[in-house]
């Protein structure tokens, strides 16, 4: 190379290795955004462990068989329960409602049961994506909803843990990714034709992120998300989407749910129980 042009190769690599720096320099105004964002998702994960020890320690007695729910919230109930059953020597066996339940027994060094051996269960514990005024819930958004209402509905029990976020008045308030339906593959377009012309709004296909195509439950079925445009009358929706055929199962959990506590943001634990009609 010449000298000239070295001269002019060292231009553009300093010009190069300046641009290069200058995007690495993060204005304050997006430190703060950074900053905002981690401490709001810090307050929401510690308002989802006090829910979820409250309801450990509150429902869970020895000698008793536990359902134990799906996602973020659950795990914290589980690592509370498992210090409990090592503190106090309890006797306690669970039964999972998805393969996320399952993993999370077995690491905590948990009794695994299934509803073969325990038809029955004592209380079952779970999260869910929005809990309205009437504790009528949507669940489903980590696509375990029809298992995790299997386990519920076999509960002489059922409790509910979620932080702030999730609570609303009506539902759609605070949830705007719809309510899931479970479906068999080969009904997803009929159904969701099906539902929209029905009910309203739009049922779409849910897509997986880190695979091509579409979700797949531990059912080895599809889900449907339905994003509805007014309130309905849930009870009536829950039972006319299910007698669809092709439907397994709907996220709306009506009427199920004895109590629900959340963590709320100033570190307290509100508590709601169904209306007294």
């Amino acid at each position: 190379m010449t000298l000239q042009g070295w001269v002019s190769f060292k231009k553009h690599a300093a010009g190069f290795v300046c641009l290069a720096s200058r995007r690495l320099v993060v204005p304050n105004y997006y430190k703060h955004v950074c900053l905002f964002t981690q401490s709001a998702a810090n307050m929401a994960e510690e308002a989802k462990k006090l829910a979820a020890y409250a309801a450990v320690d509150n429902h869970i007695q020895n000698n008793q068989v536990v359902g134990v729910g799906s996602g973020s919230t659950i795990v914290y109930a589980v690592d509370r329960l498992a210090e409990r059953v090592r503190q106090e020597k309890l006797n306690i066996v669970c039964v999972p409602t998805s393969f996320q339940a399952r993993q999370l027994i077995l690491q905590h060094g948990l009794t695994l049961s299934d509803l073969d051996r325990h038809p029955e269960l004592d209380v079952a514990i779970d999260g869910a994506d929005e809990v309205d005024k009437d504790l009528t819930l949507i669940k489903g958004g980590g696509g375990c909803l029809t298992q995790e209402k299997i386990v519920a509905g076999c509960a002489k029990h059922f409790v509910v843990i979620a932080d702030y976020r999730k609570d609303s008045k009506a539902l759609g308030q605070q949830w705007k990714k719809g309510v899931p339906i479970e479906v068999i593959p080969m009904a997803h377009v009929p159904i969701s034709r099906t539902i929209a012309k029905r009910f309203g709004g739009e049922a779409n296909l849910r897509m997986a992120v880190s695979k091509a195509g579409p979700v797949v439950t531990d059912n080895s079925n599809f889900i449907l998300d339905w994003k509805f445009e007014h309130a309905q009358n849930w009870k009536e929706v829950n039972t006319a989407i299910k007698m669809i055929p092709g439907v397994v199962e709907t996220g709306l959990f009506v009427g199920m749910a004895e109590r629900a506590y959340f963590g709320m943001e100033d570190g307290s634990v509100q508590v709601r129980d169904p209306p007294v009609n």
